[in-house]
């Protein structure tokens, strides 16, 4: 058969693994290649070549080769887990900063546990042992499920859509991981286990810079939001994705629903009510990646303000956006708006300063078509019982507001925190979580294709790192829009989205993953979604719409 590489055509004998037929090119790399993709599809090294196709090796400054080198980073370290505490409940928890918070349910977690993990951890890295993937059949996956506690409720995942199940085994340690895994534990160069918080951080590098550990950033009001939101799933026993399907079987998910409503609605009045407890506020300022569900959620926050006796004024920052001429470049010569510079601050900040004095002022209409700010007669002016509200991706940047007193500000930081995990080893990305709401929203209202998403996908995430979560924890409050029933929701708008795309097109990797990810989750309808609920704003019909 012809394999092409790199577009040179390979004449090969078929069923041929990666890893023969790439030696040289594996052990010559200068980055650790850790998986391929075939077709477009994420295979494992040892993969036997079934056909004529296209390969490509995935190294770990790639993308979906550093999520190959975590999934394997945390096999090994459950691997060490059950070699020394086998009783151990390990919970991979969520992802803070180039790392994994993890706790264990059943035991206390203490520097001597640690560091013994460690020692073990490095022994089974320095064997280089292979990893293999063993398939089994419905029979044999029961009785061994049965056994295993940390496994229970993965079949009813595992068998929803196909008659057998894969797990991947290391000497006598078996495991499932929803995602390819490195060949052999010996990939794994870098990485820190770390006593903190319950837990333990298992921390790994960044793709940009694989061979070094940065240094750990603490993200306290993050992980307190984080903790507050995982805490209610937990107590309502709703906390893993075995269990959410286990409501919606029993006709019990209305009831979930509305609880989660009601933990978004006792939130959005508690933070009405402490903005209302400071007569110094008078300018709330929202920043949040995107599908944060900031809309929704700041109309949401207006009637509650309102209930407290304040009226709220919005003030639009994509209106003062600078002249085209003036606006910044990014590195390939593009303009780049969401740089901060791109915004007249000056002009803002005075503006701000005569509203806060009681004063009128002429507002600005950006015209994008042309890149000029227009007048066209609009005012506006501040009353004394009212307060600004205004959302943008630098509100949090105290650039952005240089001359207004940080007494008067109120900062709030919205993003979708997901706490929902597949099962005690996978859990579910908030980057998914958002870019699903983004697929699903961005056909809905804008007619937009997956494939369209997907390809802006990564240049979103590059301005949110730089302009949104660099400055999270400046924020008075974190608000968590998540909703732990959503994706069973968003599944049906989605998965035929993700289906449209074909396998010879680069994004076929990705849509398969999201798509296969949502496969797990049994399906809620729309019509049990309230229509103030920040969900809508994805899905449509929310009573917020103009």
């Amino acid at each position: 058969m012809q394999i092409i590489y790199k577009d040179t055509i390979i004449d090969t004998k078929k069923y041929i693994r990666v890893s023969e037929l790439f030696r040289e090119e594996i052990e010559k790399s200068n980055n650790e290649i850790i998986a391929c993709k075939f077709n477009n599809e994420i295979k494992g090294l040892n993969f036997k070549i079934p056909s004529d196709g296209k390969i490509e090796l995935i190294d770990i400054t790639d993308k979906d080769g550093m999520r190959v080198y975590q999934r394997g980073l945390i096999y090994v370290v459950s691997k060490a887990f059950h070699d020394i505490y086998p009783n151990a409940l390990l919970t991979i928890n969520y992802q803070l900063y180039h790392s994994m918070l993890c706790e264990i349910d059943n035991l206390e977690v203490t520097e001597e546990m640690i560091d013994k993990v460690d020692k073990r951890v490095q022994q089974i890295i320095e064997g280089n042992l292979p990893i293999e993937r063993k398939v089994m059949s419905k029979e044999e996956a029961n009785e061994f499920y049965e056994k295993e506690k940390t496994l229970k409720g993965k079949l009813q995942l595992d068998l929803k859509e196909k008659e057998n199940v894969t797990l991947y085994y290391c000497e006598d340690y078996y495991n499932y991981f929803y995602g390819v895994m490195p060949i052999s534990t010996g990939c794994i160069k870098k990485y820190e286990l770390l006593k903190y918080h319950d837990g333990f951080l298992i921390r790994y590098p960044s793709r940009k810079n694989p061979y070094e550990l940065r240094e750990f950033i603490e993200c306290p009001k993050l992980l307190e939001t984080l903790d507050e939101y995982e805490d209610v799933h937990k107590t309502l026993n709703v906390n893993t994705l075995y269990k959410l399907n286990q409501i919606i079987k029993n006709n019990k998910i209305k009831e979930y629903i509305l609880l989660d409503e009601a933990l978004h609605e006792n939130k959005i009045a508690k933070i009405a009510n402490t903005i209302s407890s400071d007569k110094n506020k008078k300018v709330i300022l929202i920043a949040g990646p995107s599908s944060s569900g900031k809309t929704t959620f700041a109309k949401r926050l207006e009637l509650e303000l309102r209930l407290n006796g304040l009226k709220t004024k919005t003030i639009s920052v994509d209106n003062y956006f600078v002249e085209r001429k003036d606006t910044p470049k990014d590195e390939n010569g593009e303009y780049d708006f969401e740089s901060i510079n791109a915004i007249d601050t000056k002009l803002l900040n005075n503006d701000l300063l005569k509203l806060l004095k009681g004063e009128e002022i002429k507002m600005p209409t950006f015209n994008f078509r042309v890149g000029t700010k227009e007048y066209k007669g609009n005012t506006m002016k501040l009353e004394e019982d009212e307060i600004l509200i205004m959302e943008g991706i630098h509100c949090l940047n105290d650039e952005l507001t240089f001359l207004i007193p940080n007494e008067q500000k109120f900062k709030i930081y919205i993003s979708a925190l997901t706490v929902l995990n597949i099962d005690y080893y996978n859990r579910i990305s908030t980057t998914d979580t958002r870019l699903i709401r983004r697929i699903v929203r961005d056909n809905q209202f804008r007619g937009y294709s997956a494939l369209h998403t997907l390809k802006m996908w990564p240049s979103v995430n590059r301005g949110e790192t730089k302009n949104i979560f660099a400055y999270q924890e400046e924020a008075d409050v974190m608000f968590n829009s998540s909703l732990i029933y959503e994706l069973s929701v968003l599944k049906d708008y989605a998965m035929p989205l993700l289906k449209e795309i074909k396998p010879e097109t680069p994004e076929f990797s990705e849509a398969k993953r999201i798509y296969t990810m949502l496969s797990y989750f049994d399906g809620v309808s729309s019509e049990l979604i309230p229509i103030n609920s920040l969900l809508r704003e994805f899905i449509g019909g929310s009573i917020f719409e103009e």
